[in-house]
């Protein structure tokens, strides 16, 4: 079948998080099962960066507004993988110092921005060629389900095309003002409780579940999560309408960039056979934070991650002062919000034997950490799929986890023994700190815990099965729209 892809990301062009790895991933998975994939992003000036000058596909494509019409080129940057990519080119809204935001807030004419983009994809689409189904993912692309069942409603080539929306994560919707419906040139009738409107804005998240012939999320467990009113962020009960039509399926990972046994990033390769440059790992992981002579018998926790509340960051700095009386040593990526910023680099100071941070992203370090560190700490609030525990498995790194989300799915405790990773279920840092006693108590255990490594490693959560199940999703909607 002929997929077309829209998304406001894509690796290695574009990428603020996991949207971008899955939008760069599932489509060569699903090439690989033999179907056509073309893929959609803007032409941010970060991308034009990388690609100065593709060949133009289509020279001019007229989107109106209300008083004004805007003129898109649709840019053609190949096949790469055997998946097609196009940009989307309107450097009056794409060519921006950030693709959504300056530090004092969201650009104010986002819904401008990415109304655009949905409609470039579908008329590019009719000049490219018609898929078979429009794959479109959160807000920044969910305007595509919503225009094709009310602008294109009659168009003949366009009204048995179903779409079929992903969330990547409920908390970001897509608010804007009531006037936005105007802007986008959208019929009135659809400004209700029932269709786009959500507290008086017009939320584009909600359009798409409301609109699409099907809705992914990226766990079954998160699926389930943002139905209840504790992770859905107000769209609970459009969600709950919608459940027959919502599947979680879980995120895969690309292993040709995650594998200790290939990892260039790392000091020495390994697998779950020969563990013993592992060891190797760990000692130049500790020298990359300016830690010597560790003992081998103290656990390296390490985390990677964006600093705020969201991960879990209250937790960890509420138990810092009972964990570092423990034998361990705390290494610490990432970057985010200031406050956690500060306070855990003043906590580094006070413990300097116990804890590092770093304080940026860093890739290579990210791979240093997954190899060298001995248990992977992720104390999420929510976490639709999270990436970083999958990675951790196959690098023989323990995750101490929170069971919610994609977490709860991956990771499988067990009281006496046989799982992969330690995991607490309620909200509450004493909850952390006793799932890490556990983790700590156990790496004691030389022998279990090289069972629990050897368990984790042997692990598959490639792209290959989560492809199949899109597939079936894809297969569902185009039956049911025939």
């Amino acid at each position: 079948m002929d997929i077309v892809f829209a998304a406001s990301e894509c690796t290695p062009w574009a990428k603020t998080g996991g949207l971008a790895d899955v939008v760069g991933a599932l489509p060569r998975e699903l090439v690989k099962l033999g179907h056509r994939v073309s893929v959609f992003i803007p032409y941010y000036r970060q991308v034009a960066k990388l690609v100065p000058n593709p060949p133009v596909a289509i020279p001019s494509v007229t989107i109106p507004f209300p008083s004004y019409n805007r003129f898109v080129r649709i840019l053609n940057n190949g096949l790469t993988d055997g998946v097609q990519h196009y940009f989307v080119d309107c450097p009056e809204l794409f060519d921006r110092e950030s693709f959504y935001a300056t530090p004092s807030g969201d650009y104010p004419d986002n819904g401008e921005r990415f109304g655009l983009f949905s409609r470039a994809v579908i008329e590019a689409s009719k000049t490219l060629g018609v898929p078979d189904v429009f794959h479109v993912h959160d807000w920044q692309a969910a305007m595509v389900a919503v225009l094709m069942r009310s602008t294109y409603y009659f168009d003949p080539v366009l009204r048995k095309i179903p779409a079929v929306l992903t969330i990547h994560n409920a908390g970001y919707q897509g608010w804007f003002p009531p006037r936005t419906m105007e802007t986008l040139l959208l019929p009135w009738d659809m400004f209700t409780y029932q269709k786009l409107e959500h507290y008086d804005t017009v939320n584009f998240v909600k359009g798409g579940i409301v609109y699409s012939d099907a809705i992914t999320t990226v766990s079954r467990r998160y699926a389930e999560e943002i139905q209840t009113p504790e992770f859905g962020n107000g769209l609970e009960n459009t969600l709950r309408q919608r459940s027959g039509d919502l599947f979680g399926i879980l995120n895969g990972v690309d292993y040709d960039e995650w594998n200790p046994a290939t990892d260039p990033n790392i000091a020495a390769h390994y697998t779950a056979e020969k563990l013993d440059g592992k060891k190797e790992c760990r000692r130049d992981l500790l020298h990359s934070f300016g830690m010597e002579d560790v003992s081998d018998d103290t656990a390296v926790i390490g985390v990677v991650s964006r600093f705020a509340t969201q991960k879990g960051f209250d937790f960890i700095v509420a138990i810092l002062d009972k964990l570092v009386q423990q034998d361990m040593v705390l290494l610490m990526l990432g970057n985010g919000e200031e406050y956690y910023e500060q306070l855990l680099t003043e906590m580094a100071a006070r413990y300097p034997d116990k804890v590092r941070v770093q304080v940026k992203y860093d890739n290579v370090v990210a791979h240093k950490i997954e190899a060298g560190a001995d248990i992977f700490l992720m104390p999420s609030r929510y976490e639709p799929s999270g990436l970083n525990q999958m990675y951790s498995l196959k690098y023989g790194t323990i995750p101490v986890v929170r069971a919610t989300g994609g977490l709860e799915d991956t990771i499988d405790e067990q009281p006496f023994g046989g799982g992969n990773g330690f995991k607490f279920w309620g909200y509450d840092p004493n909850e952390l700190m006793s799932a890490l006693e556990r983790a700590l108590g156990t790496f004691k255990n030389k022998d279990e815990w090289t069972r629990m490594m050897r368990r984790g490693m042997a692990q598959d959560f490639s792209w290959e099965k989560p492809a199949h199940e899109y597939v079936r999703v894809y297969e569902r909607v185009i039956q049911n729209r025939n």
